[in-house]
């Protein structure tokens, strides 16, 4: 298509979502991520004080969701909006005369599925599960005042909504947001904070990147020195001087009953933790705590500086597995997720070609470098099929970075692609899942200014918000390999960055970007209406939840400037 026709369609689609049946003046509906279906109607509906009903076929979790969607209503309308679940809501509805806020459960709807129809009299919302709701206030509150995120708490103020029928569901199933707490450790009410964003614009995976060589921070009860010795650091490389030392001693790590309550705080917002425990690189944490894991038995200490360290586990060592299903084991008993990351990347092969250990485990196996890998890669590839069946014995799946495509890749494991796209491409052509995250579009720790002077320091790189709303994960997949993406994600690591303060700024409002992308089929997305969006409504609703945020797309640079 020509941009002429561009220009047409997405003129169409503006009309399509933004005109009332009456033909008066468009009422613009500011929701991220956009409906996959909006049709405007004429009038609105008062929902300051109105009723909010709840199908009693819903169980009690939902029923705790929509009745805490009641009491924001009533705060920041300052009218009451009583809670109900009465028996037979559905039939009062058929007769005609319901109004009010009616919850139905509609089991034709998927999963994530819901729809909304607004008339003068009644909000009818109709969805089957605990993320079909959700995702259904959201969109509803985005149609409110900005006062109805963190409350006015002062006068009553009148909340309307457009009558609408909005019917929507995602386009990917996985919709995930990564952050570092190797690198820097963040709190748990930082994380929870992180969590809630997520919620608001229907992310549904976060992928906790928990150890690596710079600090290890969930607690092992099995190896307590992993958090004891490992979680502890000497110091944190200045700035990009890679030589340098601050000499401040940092660290810290997440108990199991902390990581519980996350994992419950998460669910509650429909959102899926998954952990991730990078092996067999990136272990020099996991190393100081017991040296006689590594090739040399050390001594190591988590590094102080970023990059790649070529010291890594010793697979020649059976003591190694013992210690890897030990902590799996927990890990998989913690965490309910489907998937484990059992990470894969940057794995170092230099201390395997020179251990007498691993070389006698590569004869062992038979292994030689063969089309296009060494053996020290196949051996890689071992661990890898070892630690997935391992863990299928406990009900799990892994997730692994592209380089678990180098070598030998056993049946049912999943490739998240991060160097550029061509990973995901791969493993959909040899019959894998995948997940797109390539550096190209998703790494959030790249700067989003062309003026990087003028920005907090990062590790380089240029991802502006337009490029990641332009990104289409499909293209360049194979005929039939469509299937096998199961979703896209972006990354935050934090070599970098060491407070909330900037963490949230790399985030947003990037991560609103990407919730477009996950969600929207490509002819729903529009950038203008997006960025629209985002400036006329979406930075007030950050602004009254307190999140610090980048203001690049208004030319104002940096976290510390209003």
């Amino acid at each position: 298509m020509n941009i002429k026709g561009y220009a047409i369609a997405a003129l169409a689609a503006l009309l399509c979502f933004n005109t009332p049946a009456s033909g008066k003046e468009p009422v613009t509906l500011h929701i991220i991520p956009q409906p996959q279906s909006v049709v405007m109607e004429k009038g609105g509906f008062k929902m300051s004080g109105a009723a909010i009903n709840c199908d009693d076929k819903f169980g009690e979790e939902i029923r705790r969701c929509i009745q805490a969607f009641a009491n924001d209503l009533t705060l920041a309308s300052g009218k009451m909006s009583s809670f109900a679940a009465p028996n037979g809501l559905a039939s009062t509805i058929a007769k005609g005369n319901f109004k009010g806020v009616a919850f139905l459960k509609d089991g034709s709807l998927e999963d994530e599925e819901y729809s909304i129809s607004v008339s003068t009299r009644s909000v009818l919302v109709k969805a089957s599960s605990l993320n079909g709701v959700l995702y259904a206030i959201e969109t509803i509150k985005q149609m409110l005042p900005e006062q109805v995120y963190g409350h006015a708490g002062s006068s009553p103020m009148k909340m309307t909504i457009p009558c609408v029928t909005i019917k929507d569901k995602p386009r990917f199933g996985y919709r995930g947001m990564h952050l570092d707490c190797s690198r820097h450790f963040f709190s748990i009410d930082e994380i929870k904070k992180y969590l809630d964003v997520m919620a608001m614009y229907k992310l549904n995976r976060f992928h906790w990147h928990l150890t690596d060589d710079q600090g290890w921070r969930i607690e092992i009860k099995q190896y307590p020195e992993l958090t004891i010795e490992g979680a502890f650091r000497s110091g944190t490389m200045i700035g990009r001087d890679f030589n340098s030392n601050d000499g401040i001693r940092y660290g810290g790590y997440y108990t199991q009953e902390q990581v519980k309550d996350i994992i419950a705080y998460a669910a509650r917002k429909g959102i899926t933790v998954i952990p991730e425990i990078d092996l067999p690189g990136h272990m020099l944490a996991a190393l100081s705590a017991y040296p006689e894991l590594g090739c040399s038995g050390g001594p190591y200490e988590p590094w102080t500086k970023w990059g790649v360290s070529e010291q890594v586990l010793c697979p020649g060592k059976e003591d190694t597995f013992t210690f890897l299903e030990g902590v799996l084991s927990e890990i998989a008993e913690l965490f309910p997720s489907e998937y484990i990351h059992i990470g894969g990347d940057e794995c170092p092969k230099s201390e395997w070609e020179n251990c007498p250990d691993c070389q006698a485990l590569i004869t062992k196996l038979g292994l030689k470098d063969v089309n296009g890998f060494s053996a020290e890669q196949y051996l890689q590839c071992y661990v890898t099929a070892r630690m997935q069946e391992f863990l299928a014995g406990k009900g799990k799946k892994i997730i692994g970075w592209d380089e678990i495509l180098e070598g030998e890749l056993a049946e049912g494991a999943t490739v998240m692609s991060w160097r550029g796209v061509d990973g995901g491409i791969k493993a959909a052509e040899l019959g894998f899942n995948a997940i797109m995250t390539p550096t190209t579009y998703c790494y959030f720790d790249y700067c989003q200014a062309k003026e990087k002077e003028l920005e907090p320091i990062g590790i380089g790189g240029y991802i502006p918000l337009e490029t990641i709303y332009g990104y289409e994960p499909m293209e360049g997949m194979p005929a039939g390999g469509e299937g096998h993406v199961l979703g896209v994600q972006a990354n935050l690591w934090t070599e970098y960055i060491a407070s909330n303060e900037h963490l949230e700024y790399m985030l947003l409002p990037r991560m609103l970007a990407l919730s477009e992308v996950q969600w929207c089929k490509p002819e729903n997305k529009d950038f203008d209406r997006f960025k629209d969006s985002l400036t006329g409504h979406h930075f007030g609703i950050l602004d009254r939840l307190g999140y610090t945020y980048s203001k690049v797309i208004l030319g104002i640079h940096g976290f510390n400037k209003q």
